[in-house]
């Protein structure tokens, strides 16, 4: 049985031999010879940020009716990742649900990477194939009613609140190797804040059956990169409540024009421009429509991205309020004010990218 002996010497011989070709990789043969990014995603949900005003240290529960964290903007449910080459051409497009995924990476990858969130509705996405020019605006709307604010903005456009909307850039990705995952974690920071928007009433609130508003001198776009805001302003439209002390609105907005926000690790601006200007406009249980208009602009100097806006001294006389002879009255339960007038305008904007879309 000596050859039985020579055989399975060879085979154990030949068995170490091997082992080592199993254990590696040969390129030509290989279907995952890739490194992999874990990407990790966390998010940072402000809905203002602190220029000075300290709205979270001095914040009143009882003066607002709210903790300062409901006003927290939702983690969104997913997310997309642009793949941007070295020359900053789109490459692919990429899904990830709200705590990230698997990203695969080139062997020798110098690729950069756009993420935003885009469960939006009333956002608009333009010039996504070109990184420094990717940026977000608002859909359109119209109020015709508002004439005076047009007057004093006659360049700015009419706009929905935008959508919460959240960003991240990777210029550089750990150098991974073949074979290999890392971690990589990514902060996804807001581009949307809030304005609490609280109108204060003197006297005859109880005669105000609806109630809405806009907010002028606003930035018409952010860029997704940076976070920095477009110098061309916009007029966000939007409804009230009312309350027992007045009318109360929350409004979105991408904040200041020609902003670079330091919370994006740019440089603030010295001093922030105007104007700024907040309106009211209310219809009374008459049927009668009234408006009222405030200059804001020194409100907004240390709230840039957000915060709290009120105006106060709001009066309607009893011989507003009292109904015409003519008339019977209105009807508060009747939503048709300003049908025909409000147009919500949600558009798509679409882009070509290369084949990888994985």
């Amino acid at each position: 049985m000596k050859i039985n002996r020579y055989i399975s010497s060879a085979i154990a011989v030949g068995g170490l031999l091997l082992l080592p070709v199993l254990e590696s990789c040969r390129t030509e043969i290989c279907y995952n010879h890739f490194p992999v990014a874990d990407v990790s995603l966390s998010w940072e949900q402000e809905w203002e940020r602190d220029y000075g005003m300290g709205h979270y240290a001095a914040w009143n529960k009882d003066f607002y009716g709210f903790e300062y964290g409901e006003l927290r903007p939702p983690t969104p449910e997913w997310v997309s990742l642009v793949r941007y080459s070295k020359e900053g051409d789109v490459t692919s497009e990429k899904y990830f649900p709200s705590e990230g995924g698997e990203l695969m990476l080139s062997p020798k990858y110098d690729d950069s990477f756009l993420l935003y969130n885009g469960d939006t509705e009333y956002i608009i996405l333009t010039d996504l194939a070109s990184l420094p020019d990717a940026r977000a605006t608002s859909t359109s709307r119209t109020r015709t009613s508002i004439s005076y604010v047009m007057e004093r903005h006659p360049d700015a456009r009419s706009v929905n609140p935008p959508d919460i909307l959240y960003s991240a850039y990777l210029g550089n990705l750990p150098d991974v190797k073949v074979h290999e995952k890392e971690t990589v974690p990514v902060m996804m920071q807001p581009l949307v804040y809030t304005y609490l928007v609280r109108y204060e009433f003197e006297e005859g609130l109880d005669h105000v059956a609806l109630a809405r508003g806009a907010l002028a001198g606003m930035a018409e776009s952010v860029y997704l990169r940076d976070g920095r805001t477009s110098d061309r302003t916009n007029i966000i439209l939007y409804d009230c409540d009312v309350k027992e002390y007045g009318c109360e609105a929350y409004v979105r907005s991408f904040g200041v024009p020609g902003f670079p926000d330091k919370y994006y690790g740019r440089t603030a601006p010295g001093e922030i421009t105007g104007p700024y200007t907040l309106n009211l406009e209310v219809m009374l249980k008459n049927g009668k429509t009234t408006e009222f208009n405030f200059d804001i602009s020194d409100q907004l100097k240390n709230q840039p991205r957000g915060g709290v806006i009120t105006v106060g001294g709001i009066s309607i006389k009893e011989e507003q309020a009292k109904p015409d002879p003519v008339e019977s009255g209105f009807d508060v339960d009747l939503d048709t004010w300003g049908s025909g007038i409000d147009v919500d305008v949600p558009m798509n904007v679409e882009y070509t990218y290369g084949k990888d879309n994985k």
